[in-house]
Parts: structure tokens; sequence; C-alpha cells
């Protein structure tokens, strides 16, 4: 058992577990209430789970240890997190989640193209061929037929 937990697949579908009961928990938890204030409290858990769990672990460092150019990308993902969180409620919000989590799953698709056109990332022809049929697959679920 302990080397599953050395695996990246291992967290990688913990991830994907815990983000689908976050779609279901967040579209029950905006039923009667704002979204965006709904983030706001979601954030506030967030922060006080991570910084525990630093604390917890041992991995908790000091802010002065951290490279400008660390701080710089760690805010501007901090930022890009909180602007995709605002949208995903307002779409649970507004719509099915199981129509809201696909497309925002299309995230995916993203990631993908932006690691070739940002960091420089190749994609063999079989990659390409998947990162199609996640954005086919997201759209299908998506769409109301």
């Amino acid at each position: 058992m302990k080397g599953l937990f050395a695996l990246w697949p291992f967290w990688a579908l913990l991830s994907a577990a815990f983000a689908a009961l976050t779609a279901i928990f967040a579209k029950i938890g905006v039923e009667n209430g704002n979204s965006d204030f709904a983030t706001f409290i979601r954030t506030i858990v967030i922060l006080c789970a991570a910084g525990l769990m630093g604390y917890m672990t041992g991995n908790w460092q000091q802010p002065s240890g951290i490279s400008g150019r660390t701080w710089l990308f760690l805010v501007l993902s901090g930022l890009a997190t909180g602007a995709s969180w605002i949208c995903y409620f307002r779409a649970l919000k507004l719509g099915d989640a199981a129509r809201v989590a696909p497309i925002d799953k299309l995230s995916v698709v993203f990631v993908a193209v932006f690691a070739v056109l940002f960091l420089g990332e190749r994609l063999s022809l079989s990659n390409w061929l998947g990162v199609v049929l996640i954005a086919c697959g997201a759209v299908l679920i998506a769409y109301r037929g």
C-alpha cells in the first residue's frame, strides 16, 4: 500500500473523485444562496485545510525563502483559481451539475494546448487524439438533446 501513495495516478484519481464531490456538494450549497459568497466560504475552508495540512506534515516553510518569480506565479495561479471558482459556482447556480462539470473539465484540453504553447511540452499524435476526444466528450455530455 505504501507504494501506491508514491504513484501520481493514485493521487490524480483521488483528485478526480474529490472534484466530482465538489460539484455535487457545491450544487447543493448554492441552491439557496449567492454563488460568490459560496466561493468565499469555500476559499476560507481551503485556506484553513491547506495551512493545517502544511503544518501537520511538517512542510511549512518561511515565505521569505520563496523567490520573487515563484511568488509571482503562485499569486497568478491563485488569481486564476479564484476566477475559475467564481465562474464555476456561478455556472452551478445556473445550470445542472452534470452539464457544468464536463465543460469545466475542458480545462484538461486547455492545459494541453497551453503546455505546448507556453511550456514547450510535446504531445504525440495519440496524446492529441485524447485531447480531441476529451473535448468532444465534454461537449456531448453537456449537450442537452
